[in-house]
């Protein structure tokens, strides 16, 4: 019945209004007449119900018309209520839901009411924008954004990484530093912060890389003229190299066309902009042009095909009008694109209210895109005359300026004013939010402003890239000083409300809306424990600014600061000497404290400047915060530092004007404290002084010894005034400050450079230490020239307060820095200052400890004078010495010493005569000598020598100053040393073993008797305490640096010479040393030995020995980075012995000689680096060697203790794998290397290092990669060598997961079983992880006649397989006809669906997953195809034992059986017996005596059922049954099996199911009689016995017998009463089944025994075969491969030739499959093989189609992985058949198995050959292969080239659609999906894709996507309709 016209319908059904009523009177309608409306159930209802239906009854017509005016007069009144209730909101409705959301290109039905609009609500990732650059931040950039927006770039994402290394980090900083602001740029959206932010705070993250701004684009779509940006890639002579952000292609752009702005300052990493003049599509090259007129000029051009992805922000179009909007226009561009335009982006930057009739519909103009979204498709244009130009618009604007006469433009209702600004050059467009007209909410904008009016408005914010200012008009905008943060100024006095307050300080804000923080500090003058109680939010009160840093304002209240009357002091420009002002302590330390002031800035009060006692504490008067009055001293702006007082008038005694820095007086010590001395300074005025603890003595020990022995009243004789502080005077008792007083520096003017002054260390940090002078003056120097060698931490060098002498190395002319070196080769005492202080000193100490004592206990020292013989009894010998006490003073002790004894023995009590050689006045201990080059005198002095008086040595006057002598060790002091001068009749002198810059470094060690060579500085006299004063030459060494005397030392130390050295450090791989009087040099490690066998061999060595090396080199570049250790020598035994020719000596690797290194030389070295990876070796002082981590052993724990089994210093034996003689390095390993490789290294120079490894040996590896599913491992044994263990190789014994315990990075230990290089060089390595598998043995093959043997090892060859044989392995792979087995790595075995198990398998896949370990026995073996059958159907293969029960022996032909249904097929069912685990087939025709229909269902899985035993099939594991109702006719049988089956249920389940038993026969035998017949039944039966032999191959057995089961019965037509007919016509049937059965048995036998015959066991079997199908190649080839296991090749090949002479020539495919096997046997047992396989390819193109010959060759090429030749190959067949779109196929297929980059242009080939008709398969099927095994994009740009043109073909959209589908990526899948059904197709194939669209979602989405898409195609339809 047709479906009632529209007509015919009511008119109120008729209204689109009412379709909601309707279809709820409906549904009602439908509900009361349900018993005349057919039921229909929900999931059988259609998704798209077609349309149409019965009509509307009168009295249904009205029921709807009546229920339809209720419900519309309820909806009207509800709709009348919310309008009076809710205007405001209805009004804002529109602008937030249409106003903020976007719509793109695809919208069907009416317009949009407004324009497209960014807003922080629906800026989303991806969305392309541009925006113009307002700030350039060290870390980020700001951009301004449409709609006022701001977004942030980090600089990481300001460019494209293009570059590598340092070049990479130049290009960044050339990119950073080429963007300005005002400069127009593309970018495009990374992140929009969280959404639960607020809004306003929101971040969006932006990035200006090309590689995101130009995905997509290719070679194919750029055209000339079109404008693109690019990076300068490189700079050539004649251009520039750039870079798109592709890897595709690249351009260039010549320098005459840069444009003369910018062609000074392109450098690398610069972004470009050009016009595209040509492209070279050959060399991929697009030339540019950056010509700026062009650019702003230049129209991008229609394209066809061109996509979303590629429009770019900033390109320019030409647009057509479409219609206008309320607040803008629509255009359309490019074709088929459509994009909006607001009112604050069109040309005219005043539009007026009537702007809209200056854009009549398609009205020409020119564009250029704002904003793309790709989500939404939409886009946003703008017609901004500056932008069009590709300007940005001027900035004439500043936030916070006021205009009092601004003309009102526009008026918009609701919205705002648009004002026109006088600026200059030009107006500046301003607008006024509707919230900014008034403080009062104005209802009426209209009638408050007219147009042509003046207003007064402030400017609030600027959009740059409209050159929009936004404005307001409240009058409370125009009070207050503080508008926005930069009217804020540091200092100003503000009121502020106070908003917030918490633990860290309020939050104020003030009036005009800008918030700043009071810190907690600053909240009062005195700390706040509870800031809330005092504090209340609300509150106004008084602040004042402290400073305005990055819109971060902060506030004080202290009380004294914010009613302060004194001047600000913001800046270190405004601290003028004399300035008073307040500020607060920030910090207090022991020397003065910190004050700072406003805008950060800081000065320093000293101690003496505070107002302080010198006993008095700092804190105790003074803390932090605390806001204090102070006085500018003085103030260095430069340096940024300010001197404070905090002493308002400076008072001074009569007097101190004459003192000044750098003189000298004299005090008495007032008072003593535990760290300075009080002294109270004579003829000043009676000023007081302060010596600090360092300043009492150049000797830090001395000068504590000072400090503990002064007491008030001591007089200092000479004080060195270092500073004046006020009152207070800062004085030095340093013996080196005073003795140089008059040279001492004041200020930088007094300073030569490359001078040495003497000062002292005022303080030391990380970087370097400050030396002061006089003063303030302060010099510095920096780590590197402090110390001669490289120190970490200075402060184990030097200390605060320590006496140095210092190098000037420069003084800075602007800045007055001073450089300074502390190094003490160049600062080393030149005088007898240093230890004159000393002995002078101990006097002092010696003295002041006696002043309390009575009588004149220093007499005592009158009678030891140096050089005195004198008498004393032995008091007690020790075991260091023996202890003299002498008669006159008992309390001065003398000491001998052992060596001072010279062999002499004495006993206690004895008087002996002794020299003395020393006396310690702090100790009262006298050092004294028995050697007889002391005592003995000659005899013309004897007469006059007398016990007790002094010895005149007149040798003194013989010594001359700055004479150098040779002198001995006699005593070796704390800081001196004791020496004699044997030349002058063994003179006593002194010299210390310090200087003033190495006091805290440990002293060099000195031996009694040790000579030494030292210069006479000061003779015996009264300053020098009568000694003798010598200087050590190992301290003055490095004043030997004038050039004279380098030439003349250097002169005599030549390469070759053997020199006299002296051991200065021991490291692990060198010896420092030093020799002359300034060199330098070391004994490498490798110099110490000749062979480099000695594990340490520098043990036997310690510092300061002397020993005899030879000079060997001076080497070019310098040890360190002081250049010391320039000299290299050696002390090997052969080097010392031979001759001073050292041409003789050297290796000829000092001379860059050719290296007589070779591959396997066994070498030894020293490791000097280990890293993780490699061990660093020095084979000698100039060649080095590497060991890899693999290589140093191959077993895993050895492996990974690598950097704790290599050391520092530790010797290695290795042997050279390869030689760098350029890089003089070597590449080692520790094992030995193969015989007979060193000779393929010689003639082969390619051999890489992997020839070290062979087939056979044992290797260490690392885990790579655990590949998925049975890839196995792939290990690393080399650094770019990787090897395969496959997944049989794991374990040594079969185990379920052998993957188990193996991780990414672990070591392990592998075995290389087989080498195999390819054509193209690459090399693949088989490995193997089983410890068993260098022990195989070839398997026995031996014939069974019966049973099975088991074999549980692995088989590597095919071999040793043999029929019967129970072989293990892991399941490969799994299909629906069965399964892989891998037995090996080169053996995979077949197993059939039907062999998998003796149970029926329901789910192949869950059963027999992939890796599962099963076993099972071999059914064949085809050496010649390399074929192996298993069945895993044996006792072996199964899980476990089976019972008695499970037996077929069990089951007898005729029993009664019960079971239940497993599964249920079209051609009978499969039931589980009973008590057993054997399944049996119940065929169709067996279900019943009539023909069954449709047995699904009838019966279902699970139900219980009787049925008889028709056939047991041992052999084939087979159970026939039959459930005919005629087989039942014994109805104690029935009810027997009936109770038997009850009896199992009871013992199963332990409960009866009564219902069940019951009804078991009636369920059975109804289910048959309310059957249909099937007509084709038996012939299924037939067919489904033949899907188990698939695989068998065409037997000669007529199967023309076969027929189709006539017993059809029409169940209507049989009567009920002629019961006799029924059984004659069923025993009919009986016999015709029995004949059938009898003939399938014929026909089984006969097919086994062809397949015995299928393995021929002879070449007569062979040849029985052949004779009997002589066109059968199946046999020729069973006949090659028999000819083949017998190892005879040339018979096989003759077999070959006789098949193709044999078959018939119509039987072309037979020969084909000849002519391939020909192709294998020469693939393998050819010589060479290549040729041989040529020549039969000829030979075959003669006889058979050369396009299959020629795939066929492919075929086996890429089989055996031949992939050069199948390359060569695949373009000859390009050429051959180029109109074949099959070869093109299978050229890109092999290009995408290789990873190929040449796609593209085969592509390009093919689409030139190929016909049109086949482009669209070719293309097609191109896609899918990316998509299966390329790149996914490439697929893309393939499909949618192909919709461009054919945008209706919904086979491509389908295609297309599948591809992604199998890719998973729903958002893609469901875009695609948007974009097929928003197309105009005809409604058959928008069915199409909407049923396929539906079929997805219900397959991977949920409901509400479900009904999205119906919905969707619900309003499709109703479209359509209407």
């Amino acid at each position: 019945m047709a479906p009632p016209s529209r007509k015919s319908q009511p008119k109120n059904l008729r209204n689109p209004s009412s379709k909601a009523a309707i279809s709820k009177v409906k549904h009602r309608s439908r509900t009361v007449s349900s018993q005349k409306l057919p039921l229909q159930l929900e999931d059988d209802a259609p998704d798209f119900p077609r349309g149409g239906g019965r009509s509307f009854r009168n009295e249904e017509k009205d029921v709807v018309g009546a229920t339809l005016d209720n419900e519309i007069e309820a909806d009207h009144r509800l709709l009348e209520k919310r309008r009076k209730g809710k205007k405001v909101q209805k009004r804002n409705q529109s602008g937030e839901d249409d106003i903020g959301s976007l719509f793109g290109d695809g919208i069907m039905g009416k317009l949009p009411r407004f324009s497209n609009r960014i807003t922080l609500k629906n800026v989303s990732s991806g969305m392309k924008l541009w925006g113009v650059i307002a700030e350039v931040n060290e870390k980020d950039i700001v951009v301004s954004l449409p709609g006022g927006l701001r977004g942030l770039v980090r600089a990481c994402e300001a460019f494209d990484p293009i570059l590598g290394g340092e070049v990479e980090r130049d290009a960044e900083n050339n990119v950073l530093s080429s963007i300005y602001v005002g400069q127009l740029v593309s970018c495009i959206v990374l992140q929009v912060d969280d959404d639960k932010k607020e809004i306003a705070n929101r971040k969006i993250w932006l990035s200006l890389r090309l590689s995101l701004l130009h995905k997509g684009l290719t070679l194919d779509v750029i055209q000339e003229g079109m404008v693109l940006s690019a990076y300068v890639k490189s700079i050539e002579d004649h251009g520039f190299i750039l870079h798109f952000g592709c890897p595709y292609f690249a351009g260039f752009m010549s320098k005459h066309s840069k444009s003369e702005k910018g062609s000074g300052e392109a450098r690398v990493g610069h972004v470009v902009q050009g016009v595209v003049r040509s492209i070279d599509r050959a060399r991929k090259v697009v030339h540019m042009d950056s010509d700026s007129d062009a650019i702003s000029k230049c129209v991008t051009k229609e394209l066809k095909g061109i996509s979303l992805d590629l429009l770019i922000p900033g390109m320019m179009v030409n647009a057509r009008v479409q219609s206008t909007l309320e607040n803008g226009i629509m255009l359309s561009f490019l074709a088929y694109f459509t994009g909006t335009v607001d009112v604050f982006n069109l040309d005219k930057t005043f539009p007026s209210s009537k702007w809209k009739d200056g854009y009549p519909k398609n009205m020409k103009i020119n564009a250029r895109i704002l904003f793309i979204d790709p989500s939404t498709r939409a886009v946003g244009l703008t017609l901004n005359p500056y932008l069009v130009g590709n300007k940005a618009p001027p900035s004439l604007v500043k936030v916070g300026d006021i205009f009092d006469h601004s003309k009102v433009i526009r008026v918009d209702k609701g919205s705002g004013l648009l004002l026109e600004t006088p600026t200059l050059p030009v107006p500046t467009p301003i607008y006024v939010n509707v919230t900014d007209v008034a403080d009062k909410e104005v209802k009426n904008l209209e009638k408050s402003f007219k147009e042509g009016s003046f207003v007064r408005v402030r400017v609030l914010g600027f959009r740059r890239l409209e050159g929009l200012a936004t404005g307001i008009l409240k009058t409370s905008a125009f009070e207050g000083s503080v508008f926005t943060h930069s009217d804020v100024k540091p200092g100003m006095v503000v009121k502020a409300k106070i908003i917030i307050v918490d633990s860290f300080g309020a939050i104020v804000q003030f009036s005009s809306g800008v918030k700043a923080l009071c810190p907690l500090r600053h909240m009062s003058e005195f700390e706040i424990l509870k800031p809330r109680k005092k504090f209340q939010v609300g509150v106004e009160l008084v602040f004042r600014v402290l400073g305005c840093k990055s819109k971060r304002i902060t506030v004080t209240h202290k009380k004294t600061l914010v009613k302060s009357k004194l001047e600000i002091l913001s800046s270190y420009a405004d601290a003028t000497d004399g300035l008073v002002t307040h500020g607060w302590i920030t910090k207090i330390e022991n020397h003065g404290c910190f004050v700072r002031f406003y805008n950060g800035v800081q000065g320093f009060a000293p101690r003496y400047e505070l107002g302080l006692n010198p006993e008095s504490d700092i804190g105790s008067m003074y803390h932090v915060e605390q806001v204090v009055k102070c006085r500018v001293v003085k103030c260095i702006p430069a340096s940024r530092r300010i001197h404070l007082s905090l002493n308002m008038t400076l008072t001074r005694a009569v007097g101190v004007g004459s003192v000044k820095p750098g003189s000298l007086v004299a005090g008495v010590v007032e008072q003593v404290s535990p760290h300075e001395i009080l002294v109270d300074v004579i003829s000043s005025g009676h000023m007081k002084g302060t010596i600090s603890l360092e300043h009492l003595a150049d000797h830090h020990g001395l000068a504590t010894l000072m400090m503990s022995a002064l007491k008030p009243g001591y007089q200092f004789d000479q004080l060195l005034v270092l500073d004046i502080g006020g009152n207070s005077l800062v004085l030095t008792a340093k013996y080196s400050l005073i003795n140089s007083a008059h040279e001492l520096p004041v200020d930088t003017t007094q300073i030569r450079c490359h001078s040495t002054v003497p000062g002292y260390v005022c303080n030391i940090i990380e970087s370097g230490c400050f030396v002061r002078f006089i003063g303030r003056l302060t010099g510095f120097a920096p780590k590197s020239k402090a110390t001669d060698h490289w120190r970490g931490d200075l402060s184990k060098v030097f200390f605060v307060g320590q006496s140095v002498r210092s190098n000037i190395v420069d003084v800075g002319s602007e800045t007055g820095r001073i450089t300074l070196s502390l190094k003490q080769s160049l600062c080393c005492s030149t005088d007898s200052s240093f230890i004159q202080e000393h002995f002078l000193l101990e006097e002092k100490i010696a003295k002041v400890q006696l002043l309390d004592s009575e009588g004149p206990e220093l007499s005592w020292i009158s009678a030891f004078d140096i050089g005195t013989i004198i008498e004393g009894k032995v008091h007690e010998t020790k075991d260091f010495g023996v202890i003299i006490n002498f008669e006159k003073y008992n309390d001065v002790y003398g000491f001998i010493s052992h060596y001072q004894l010279a062999g002499t023995t004495v006993e206690n009590n004895s008087t002996i005569r002794a020299l003395v050689i020393d006396v310690s006045k702090i100790e009262r201990l006298v050092d004294l000598t028995l050697k007889p080059e002391f005592l003995d005198t000659p005899k013309e002095e004897s007469a006059i020598m007398k016990i007790g008086k002094k010895r005149k040595i007149r040798e003194y006057k013989k010594l001359e100053l700055n004479q150098t002598v040779n002198a001995l060790v006699e005593v070796v002091k704390e800081t001196y040393l004791v020496l004699s001068i044997p030349s002058h009749n063994f003179a006593i002198g002194y010299a210390s073993i310090t200087d003033y810059n190495n006091q805290k470094l440990p002293p060099k060690q000195y031996t009694n008797g040790q000579s030494v060579i030292a210069t006479v500085v000061a003779l015996p006299n009264p300053t020098t305490c009568g000694r003798l004063l010598l200087l050590l030459k190992s301290l003055s060494d490095g004043m030997e640096s004038s050039s004279s005397k380098r030439t003349k030392n250097k002169s005599r130390h030549d390469v070759g010479s053997l020199v006299q050295v002296e051991i200065t450090e021991i490291k692990p791989l060198e010896l420092r040393l030093k020799f002359g009087s300034v060199f330098h040099g070391r004994i490498h490690v490798t110099e110490a030995s000749d062979d480099n066998s000695s594990e340490n061999p520098f043990s036997e060595y310690r510092i300061g020995q002397t020993l005899s090396a030879r000079i060997v080199s001076k080497r070019s570049m310098p040890y360190s980075s002081k250049g010391r250790y320039s000299w290299e020598l050696s002390i090997k035994p052969s080097i010392l012995k031979g001759s001073s020719d050292i041409n003789d000596l050297i290796p000829a690797e000092d001379f860059n000689e050719h290296f007589n290194y070779s591959y396997g030389q066994n070498v030894s070295g020293y490791v000097y680096k280990i890293d993780n990876q490699w061990a660093w070796l020095t084979i000698s002082r100039k060649v080095k060697a590497h060991l890899y981590v693999l290589d140093s052993s191959c077993e895993p724990s050895e492996l990974a203790d690598f950097q704790k089994r290599f050391l520092v210093g530790k010797a290695l034996s290795c042997y050279i794998i390869s030689v760098n003689e350029e890089k003089k390095l070597l590449r080692v390993v520790l094992h030995p290397l193969a015989v007979g490789f060193g000779e393929l290294k010689k003639n082969d120079p390619c051999c890489h290092p992997q020839f070290h490894i062979f087939e056979g040996s044992y290797v260490g590896g690392r885990i790579s990669k655990v590949l998925p599913g049975v890839g196995g491992l792939l290990v690393q044994i080399d650094q770019h060598l990787y090897g395969k263990v496959h997944f049989t190789e794991l374990t040594d014994a079969w185990v379920s997961d052998p993957l188990s315990g193996y991780r990414e990075g672990q070591f392990v230990k592998c075995k290389v079983l087989e080498i195999n290089r390819a054509g193209n060089g690459k090399i693949h390595i088989d490995l193997s992880m089983r410890s068993t598998s260098n022990d195989r043995h070839d398997l026995k093959l031996t014939e069974h006649n019966s049973g099975m043997h088991s074999s549980t090892q692995h088989v590597d060859k095919l071999t040793d397989l043999y029929p019967n044989m129970v072989v293990q392995g892991y399941v490969k792979n799994i299909s629906a006809k069965g399964c892989f087995v891998m037995l090996s790595r080169k053996i995979d075995a077949k197993v059939l669906l039907s062999n998998l198990s003796v149970n029926f398998v329901d789910n192949p896949e869950k059963d027999f997953p992939v890796g599962k370990h099963v076993s099972g026995r071999v059914l064949s073996v085809e050496p010649l195809s390399n074929r192996v059958e298993l069945t895993l159907k044996t006792p072996t293969a199964t899980s476990g034992p089976k019972s008695d029960a499970c037996s077929l022996n069990s089951i007898i032909v005729g029993d009664i059986i019960s079971g239940r249904i497993k599964r249920v097929e079209s051609y009978g069912l499969f039931i589980s017996i009973d008590r057993t685990n054997v399944v049996g087939l119940c065929h169709v025709s067996e279900l019943s005596d009539i023909h069954l229909d449709n047995i699904e269902t009838k019966f279902n899985a699970g139900e219980r059922v009787i049925a008889k035993v028709l056939k047991v099939d041992e052999e084939r594991n087979r159970v026939s049954l039959g459930m005919k109702k005629s087989y039942f006719k014994d109805e104690e049988t029935l009810q027997m099996i009936s109770r038997q089956s009850i009896d199992d249920d009871v013992e199963k389940n332990g409960f009866m199911v009564v219902a069940e038993s019951k009804s078991l026969l009636q369920n059975t035998f109804a289910a048959i009689e309310n059957a249909n017949l099937e007509v084709d039944s038996g012939y299924q039966s037939v067919l489904a016995d033949f899907e188990n032999r698939a695989l068998v191959p065409p037997l000669e057995v007529p199967l023309d017998d076969i027929e189709i089961p006539d017993d059809e019965v029409d169940v209507d037509n049989v009567p009920n009463a002629a019961h006799a007919e029924i059984v004659e016509e069923e025993n009919k049937k009986r016999a015709k089944k029995k004949a059938r059965a009898e003939r399938e048995q014929e026909i089984r036998a006969a097919e086994n025994r062809l397949l015995e015959k299928d393995i021929p066991k002879s070449a007569d079997e062979c040849e029985k075969l052949v004779r009997s199908s002589p066109n059968s190649s199946f046999i020729w080839i069973k006949y090659m491969e028999f000819m083949l296991s017998l190892a005879d090749v040339e018979k096989a090949r003759s077999i070959a030739e006789r098949a193709l002479r044999t078959i018939n020539i119509r039987e072309e495919s037979e020969k084909l499959n000849i002519w391939v096997a020909y192709f294998n046997l020469e693939n393998e047992y050819g010589n060479p093989p290549e040729d041989a396989v040529m020549k039969v390819f000829q030979r075959a193109l003669q006889y058979c189609d050369p396009k299959k010959v020629h795939l066929a060759l492919l075929g086996m090429y890429q089989r055996t992985e031949h992939h050069k030749s199948a390359c060569e190959l695949l373009d000859k067949m390009a050429r051959k058949f180029k109109r074949s779109c099959k070869v093109w196929l299978c050229h890109i297929q092999s290009l995408l198995k290789q990873n190929s980059d040449g796609i593209q242009s085969v592509v390009n080939r093919a689409l030139l050959c190929l016909p049109r008709h086949k482009h669209i398969k070719f293309i097609s099927q191109t896609a899918i292969l990316e998509f299966k095994c390329g790149v996914p994009e490439r697929g893309r740009s393939l499909f949618e080239g192909m919709l461009r043109e054919y945008p209706k073909r919904t086979d491509l959209w389908s295609i297309y659609l599948d591809q992604e589908i199998r890719l998973g990526d729903g958002d893609v899948v469901r875009a695609l999906f948007e974009r097929a059904i928003s197309l105009c197709l005809p409604p058959k194939k928008m069915k199409f894709l909407f049923k396929k669209y539906l079929a997805y979602e219900k397959t991977i989405g949920d409901e509400e996507r479900i009904e999205s898409v119906k919905k969707k195609a619900l309003d499709y339809a109703e479209s359509t309709l209407t």
